[in-house]
């Protein structure tokens, strides 16, 4: 495997960490509105992933720096195509983090409410947002051969990409009633599993939708297929299989059944794409493979030397943090 070639892959291995960990920050966010019935509720919910949060979104972070070192030309077209989502993408997570630290500093209910639209939006956004731009990307955009990206509105909001994002939105939200399933006890432990239950079939119906304009809107099946068909069949699988484990209360396989789907769409969007980093709807010929887009030799075998170094500690700390915060979280617990 060529170095270029790796850190498409660790940058791959970068989005999945995300999503699968900021999935449910995702997730546990929208359910403060949708699911939580009283203040304490919202700062149970709010607890479970106090200490989480900042720290998932690290992975974001590290991704875009990879992509960045890796591979300038992707980096350059896509953020400079997607420049205004990715500002509204910014703004999302950093009024949600804000609301996080503001919203109990006052006990008066306007101030609340503000913060509590702030963390709806900043948890909702995101993920419709990540799966709008993967779906873009493996659909198309029209990139010239200067690899300038001439996109329009309806380039990048459309039919397919909308569906994408709600696919996302759809299952990082499954995944997180999966999460406060783990981490609360008593009537809202309860109410998150009647509300997946009812999550299910929409979550379901969403990704069904989405597969099928995949093969209707892309040529990722017929390119890819032989991997595709097979990531898609075994979600397929698990996603049939999530359905008992929610009406048995089987809340440990639950979550673990809804991260590897969402680790499964992600790594999905990666294999639709190699060779290439985007696709161009202009011709293939300006499509930006991995090979034209990469940083020098030397500069990735040095980015290789860090990696090795510092990833480790990096999932060691992860690892130790929620280790140290696995307890679940009750009323009695709380800090204002």
């Amino acid at each position: 495997m060529q170095l270029n070639e790796l850190w498409f892959v660790l940058i791959c291995v970068l989005f999945v960490g995300f999503v699968f960990l900021e999935g449910f920050d995702f997730g546990v966010g929208m359910s403060t509105k949708f699911l939580a019935k009283n203040e304490t509720e919202k700062r149970v919910l709010i607890n479970t992933i106090g200490p989480f949060w900042d720290a998932n979104e690290v992975w974001l972070l590290t991704a875009g720096g990879a992509m960045f070192a890796a591979f300038p030309n992707w980096y350059a077209t896509l953020f400079s195509g997607y420049y205004l989502a990715f500002v509204v993408l910014l703004l999302a997570l950093i009024a949600r983090g804000v609301a996080f630290e503001f919203r109990g500093k006052l006990q008066a209910s306007k101030w609340k409410g503000i913060w509590d639209w702030a963390i709806l939006l900043g948890s909702l956004l995101p993920p419709f947002l990540l799966g709008a731009l993967f779906s873009g990307m493996i659909k198309g955009l029209p990139i010239d051969r200067s690899m300038t990206m001439h996109a329009g509105f309806f380039d990048i909001v459309n039919l397919y990409t909308i569906v994408g994002g709600l696919a996302f939105v759809a299952l990082v939200y499954l995944h997180g009633l999966m999460f406060i399933r783990l981490k609360t006890d008593g009537e809202i432990r309860e109410r998150a599993g009647k509300a997946a239950m009812k999550m299910y079939m929409a979550a379901g119906a969403v990704v069904v939708l989405f597969a099928i304009l995949t093969a209707v809107f892309t040529d990722a099946f017929v390119k890819r297929g032989a991997i595709l068909i097979p990531v898609y069949a075994v979600a397929i699988v698990l996603y049939l299989g999530l359905y008992p484990l929610l009406r048995n209360k089987k809340e440990g396989l639950s979550f673990a059944v809804t991260g590897l789907i969402l680790i499964l769409v992600t790594v999905s969007f990666f294999v639709a794409l190699f060779p290439n980093v985007l696709i161009s709807s202009m011709g293939a010929a300006n499509n930006l493979t991995l090979y034209k887009a990469s940083s020098s030799p030397y500069s990735l075998k040095v980015m290789t030397i860090v990696a090795c170094t510092m990833v480790p500690v990096v999932l060691a700390y992860t690892i130790w943090s929620y280790y140290v915060f696995r307890k679940r979280v009750t009323p009695h617990e709380l800090h204002y």
